[in-house]
């Protein structure tokens, strides 16, 4: 599973209705954790056999992503073209996820730990959730043996293992693997590799079976500005020091 996102690069502005960002002149990108995601999934392909198919939920525009993922490797990608998803929530997010995986046979669905356009951990697990399946996030490594994959996952501190049945989901954190660039002739290829494009209605779901968004997003506002720094100036290290205790004490209270 992907998502396409504003590049990290480029510069965000807030839309004039006060709760969205201007798309105009924003480059767009897979999620750099769904990055991992293919990557990851590719390599069990050359490992273990099988084939890859990446899904999205977006605008028709999202397909651009799809089709860099298949140039990477895959074989094939699902996109449910539903223009409104920009303002859903996780969860229903997760909802038209579960309903498309239902109808397509799988082992392991992979997918990014979160999105970094909105921040948002709730969709890969809430997939997991409404299929029934288990999960594992946040794995830095993962094997699979027969018909179980144990993963390593990142905690406080440190590291925990974790094995369980397939099918699973798992979802993904920095160290797993370094994603490969598409290669010209994986671009050529991706050219000529299906995508299939759906509507909600085409995978038997309507706005009652979605649900009302439990969350919704009020209004966005930039950061205050910050007041600019002070330059302590001293002869030596001792001098700027003394000062900056001066400051701190006398000034900013804060001693």
């Amino acid at each position: 599973m992907l998502k396409q996102v504003p590049s990290t690069e480029s510069l965000i502005g807030i839309a004039e209705d006060g709760v969205s960002v201007k798309t105009d002149g924003i480059k767009w990108i897979i999620n750099p954790y769904d990055e991992f995601a293919v990557e990851e999934a590719l390599r069990i392909k050359e490992a273990h056999g099988g084939s890859v198919t990446i899904i999205s939920v977006g605008s028709e525009k999202a397909a651009e992503a799809i089709r860099t993922a298949l140039a990477m490797g895959a074989d094939k990608g699902i996109l449910i073209n539903d223009p409104a998803s920009a303002g859903y929530d996780g969860l229903k997010t997760a909802r038209i996820l579960a309903a498309v995986l239902k109808e397509a046979p799988f082992d392991l669905i992979i997918a990014g730990q979160r999105a970094v356009d909105d921040d948002n951990y709730q969709v890969a697990p809430a997939t997991a959730e409404f299929l029934g399946i288990p999960h594992i996030s946040m794995v830095v490594k993962e094997e699979i043996s027969d018909t179980k994959i144990r993963c390593h996952r990142t905690i406080d501190g440190g590291t925990a293992i974790l094995e369980t049945q397939l099918p699973a989901l798992i979802t993904t954190q920095r160290g797993l693997n370094e994603p490969r660039y598409a290669s010209l002739p994986g671009i050529m290829k991706a050219k000529k590799k299906p995508i299939d494009i759906k509507n909600v209605s085409d995978i038997g779901l309507d706005s009652e079976h979605m649900g009302k968004p439990l969350t919704k997003i009020v209004s966005m506002k930039t950061p205050p500005a910050r007041k600019g720094g002070i330059m302590i100036q001293g002869d030596s290290a001792q001098t700027k020091a003394a000062e900056l205790v001066r400051i701190l004490h006398e000034e900013a209270k804060v001693l």
